[in-house]
């Protein structure tokens, strides 16, 4: 049966059972009640569950855009506290001066206190061509401030417009983020006029970024990371450690986002763990500078949502356990008699009458169950009687089946031995009389041979005469041999050596016919009783035969085994093999397949009777076109009979 209808079967098997289960009392009771159960135990875990992961996710996304309110917030304060700090600057008398002269320790000695008690981060003072006076910047790692000059800032936009005279649209400040020798910043600047309003330079104010998210850290942005982005998404700065590859595949996320969809929450994977990342506008003197983008570690809102709802599970599953329990406990009470009656009467359809229910009940399952006890003793009773007969007549036919198996053995004895009998009385009637005359024939054929003056074709033609006369004396020969079997002389000799002494017999025969002997026979001899002549002479007929069935060459097996006291001789050829009609016939007398003037048709009839007087038998396998397999079964004798002497 092919793999894939076996499974199917088994399959459809398998759903056949389950439905038998369902479909019982038992089930009929229990199942409905666990499904209901189950059905409202899970409807009560997703409710509960989708709140409180609602409320969860809701938490997260408000504190992720709280964090983001609040960091725009801080840069706008910091954005006012320097444009406060500038004013100080701009305003302190002696600086228009002082950038008038470019003198940079006047400009240090007015500025220096300024940037002191405001804790200011840097400060640059810059003449009317940007080119710069004087900038004092905080380094935290010396504790002081550090000067630098000359360098020209006219290349930065910032600068442009602080001495391009173009106000914006809440006055003549500006801000903006640069790259400083001190790290990224917020600068804010702002025009230097002098009395008539005309420019002297410009001064800018900066609050170190770097600082600035140390300073959001400590006031409460928890564990968000503040990433400042310019107008094109490139990251400024941020207080995210740097991954193993760099913020690029961060950068790259940030520009993929259409500005459209920027303020939502957007998940991504940092450092092999889950974050969210939102961001806002950078809107500082109503200008957007940037963007700033906010990131949280979100895989503790996972952890609670999985914590809130495997308590959920846990509390809804004991609830639901506990009630299927209650329900099967109640669902057994009533089922479990009926279910008992209901396996025993089918134990008892079985043919196991030895049941007793053992139910003692005063309502209508007792009355059952007492009435099914009583039956089942009378069924005892009349099933014992039946097996008895039964077995009686199963005895009966085994012994009738086995003396007709020996009839029918002893019929084909007997209808062969007839065959025998027949062909003996006939041979022994003409043997002697075709014999004798015969020979004289011969004699007479041989003696005019040897004249001299003998014509050739006279010749020729007594040469065909005693040849003939030859042939006819080998055939009652044959005959006479046949006529004449003779009981077997029962001795011990080794059936081994017989068959390897049967193949040297046929060792010509063999080679000339281009066949290839394999031979598998026992190591140690295989004594036993039995006429070693008679064998030979069987197994070289069955050689001989099956040597001329194979006319173009091929294989001879010759096996011999024993098993169960019987001594077993195969031997198997490749030869043209035989039809059923054939084989029915070939151990009949002068019944043979070889072509005219080739064989008498005796040879296996012989055999036959050599192998019956040896109380064994001859089997026959043959397959048209394959070969064929003749085997002798002998019966292994320890001892020869006692002759009685005369």
């Amino acid at each position: 049966m092919p793999e894939g209808k076996r499974d199917a079967l088994r399959q459809r098997f398998n759903l056949a059972r389950l439905y038998r289960r369902v479909s019982r009392l038992e089930g009929k009771l229990i199942i409905p009640y666990v499904l209901l159960t189950l059905l409202l135990a899970i409807f009560g875990v997703y409710v509960i569950t989708r709140l409180v992961t609602s409320t969860v996710q809701e938490r997260f996304v408000n504190r992720m855009y709280e964090a983001a309110a609040s960091a725009s917030d801080a840069v706008v304060r910091q954005e006012r506290i320097n444009l406060e700090n500038l004013r100080l600057i701009v305003f302190t008398q002696g600086i228009v001066e002082a950038v008038r002269a470019r003198n940079s320790e006047a400009l240090e000695a007015l500025i220096l206190p300024i940037l002191v008690n405001n804790k200011i981060d840097a400060a640059t003072i810059m003449d009317e061509n940007g080119v710069e006076i004087l900038t004092l910047g905080y380094d935290p790692a010396a504790g002081q401030y550090q000067r630098r000059q000359n360098t020209d800032l006219l290349p930065n936009e910032l600068v442009k417009k602080v001495l391009s005279g173009v106000a914006d649209e809440q006055g003549d400040k500006y801000a903006d983020f640069m790259n400083t020798n001190f790290g990224p910043a917020l600068v804010t600047g702002s025009p230097i006029y002098d009395e008539q309003r005309s420019l002297v330079g410009g001064a800018l104010v900066g609050a170190s970024l770097s600082q600035f998210l140390l300073n959001m850290k400590t006031q409460g942005l928890g564990s968000g990371e503040v990433i400042f982005f310019d107008h094109q998404k490139q990251i400024i700065i941020t207080s995210l450690p740097e991954p193993e590859g760099g913020y690029q595949a961060l950068q790259n996320f940030a520009q993929s986002i259409p500005q459209a969809d920027m303020p939502r929450v957007h998940p991504l994977e940092l450092y092999g763990r889950p974050y969210a990342l939102t961001f806002t506008e950078l809107l500082i003197r109503k200008k957007q500078l940037g963007w700033l983008g906010i990131a949280m570690p979100s895989d503790y809102v996972v952890s609670a949502e999985a914590l809130s709802r495997n308590a959920y599970i846990l509390i809804f599953t004991l609830g639901a356990v506990a009630m299927i329990l209650l329900g099967y406990t109640l669902s057994q009470s009533i089922a479990r008699p009926i279910l008992k009656l209901r396996s025993l009467t089918q134990a008892v359809a079985a043919g196991d009458l030895n049941q007793d229910i053992g139910i003692y009940r005063s309502d209508e399952i007792g009355e059952l169950a007492s009435a099914f006890d009583i039956m089942t003793i009378h069924l005892r009773e009349r099933t014992a009687e039946a097996a008895r007969l039964y077995a009686e007549a199963i005895q009966r036919n085994k012994e009738l089946a086995e003396t007709n198996e020996r009839l029918r053995a002893t019929q084909q004895q007997l209808i062969q031995s007839e065959k025998l009998a027949a062909v003996g009385q006939l041979t022994a009637g003409i043997v002697h009389d075709v014999k004798n005359p015969l020979t004289v024939i011969k004699g007479v054929a041989e003696l005019m041979l040897t004249e001299d003056n003998l014509p050739e074709e006279t010749r020729s033609e007594l040469s065909l005469i005693r040849d003939s006369a030859v042939k006819a004396n080998n055939i009652v020969s044959d005959l006479l041999k046949f006529s004449r079997q003779s009981k077997p002389e029962l001795e011990m000799h080794d059936l081994r050596a017989t068959v390897e002494a049967a193949l040297r017999l046929t060792a010509f025969p063999i080679r000339k016919g281009h066949v290839q002997v394999y031979k598998d026979l026992p190591e140690e001899p295989v004594e036993m009783v039995y006429d070693d002549q008679q064998i030979e002479q069987v197994l070289v007929n069955i050689i001989t035969n099956a040597i001329h069935a194979m006319p173009n060459g091929g294989t001879l097996r010759v096996n011999l085994s024993t098993s169960n006291g019987v001594a077993a001789i195969a031997i198997q050829d490749t030869g043209i093999g035989m039809t059923p009609e054939v084989q029915m016939r070939i151990f009949d007398p002068f019944f043979t397949t070889k072509p005219e003037g080739e064989g008498t048709g005796l040879g296996l009839s012989v055999s036959y009777g050599i192998i019956t007087n040896h109380e064994g038998r001859i089997d026959v396998h043959s397959v048209v076109g394959e070969g064929s397999t003749f085997t002798i079964l002998l019966p292994i004798r320890q001892s020869a009979p006692v002759k009685e002497n005369l």
